[in-house]
């Protein structure tokens, strides 16, 4: 593909559809990400999800005033006009079906998180993808965090034997559990451990949930979801020599600038960053999560 890729943007009620065009499209940008110019999009949004509707038209009055992008009234008009797309909708329920009408278009697809909100979903996405030849990826841009990054990065402590994560976990019912901002934490810990967790057992009350993940190895790694005050992400990665405390606030550098250093890359032809095996077992974690939260037992992945 060429250096000036044409993208488009499903879903206009999140604030990454606006970072993710300011950091693309404007060249006097900091952290700008070379490679493409968001030129198109669709606005979206669910009735039902007052986080999602409330936001449409701020974003979209945004991204067609500031940045000169048409708005269309379809995902497959997206489809048609771009070389690859970024599906930004923020409510996990409408991702297999809007994927599933711009799938045959072949175009590769960045499907921002969550990638469902249900396991069966992402595992549809994935046939979709794979019937259609689709290159699909999926990642919450904490993944990515410089903080993160650079901690994985540094193996003077020797084999990496566990992690305790943290981060904030309001609660959506439209997305449940740790599917709205939880899974930051999760993808955290799944950055760190992979994707081999084989149960999970959940405490919680009214302002805490706290996951304990097991993982094929033996390692395990701890996930606390705030809802009192403390909105910030963090972790702890335990190494056979010493632990690393995680500081994701260390790096000026957005995370999303760091992810889409990782997104570009799909769109040009050159490969995911991230296994999509991965990502859907992110999301079986967390409706594993949820069942044991509503069970109070042990719930295998």
């Amino acid at each position: 593909m060429s250096n000036a890729l044409k993208i488009g943007i499903i879903g206009l009620d999140t604030s990454h559809a606006t970072a993710f065009t300011q950091l693309l499209n404007d060249a006097a940008q900091q952290y700008h990400v070379p490679g493409g110019k968001v030129v198109v999009a669709f606005p979206g949004g669910s009735p039902d999800f007052e986080l999602s509707i409330s936001r449409v038209q701020g974003f979209t009055d945004k991204l067609r005033d500031e940045y000169g992008v048409q708005i269309v009234d379809s995902v497959e008009a997206v489809a048609k006009q771009s070389d690859a797309i970024l599906l930004e909708s923020v409510d996990g329920r409408v991702h297999l079906e809007q994927f599933a009408k711009i799938a045959p278009f072949g175009k590769p697809v960045f499907i921002d998180k969550p990638l469902a909100v249900a396991s069966e979903d992402a595992r549809q996405i994935a046939a979709l993808a794979a019937k259609y030849g689709v290159a699909v990826m999926s990642a919450s841009a904490l993944r990515y965090a410089e903080g993160l990054t650079e901690v994985l990065g540094n193996a003077e402590k020797g084999a990496v034997i566990g992690v305790d994560a943290f981060g904030p976990m309001a609660i959506q019912p439209t997305q449940p559990g740790f599917f709205w901002y939880g899974i930051h934490t999760v993808e955290m810990v799944f950055a760190v451990l992979g994707k081999e967790c084989v149960d999970v057992t959940v405490t919680t009350n009214d302002d805490h949930d706290i996951i304990v993940g097991r993982w094929a190895d033996g390692r395990l790694a701890t996930l606390r979801g705030n809802r009192k005050n403390n909105n910030s992400f963090g972790a702890v990665v335990h190494r056979e020599k010493g632990s690393q405390f995680v500081d994701v606030y260390s790096h000026p550098k957005p995370y999303y600038a760091s992810l889409l250093e990782r997104i570009i890359p799909l769109f040009q032809g050159k490969g995911a960053a991230i296994d999509f095996a991965e990502s859907i077992a992110v999301i079986r974690f967390i409706e594993a999560a949820n069942e044991s939260r509503d069970s109070g037992k042990t719930v295998a992945l």
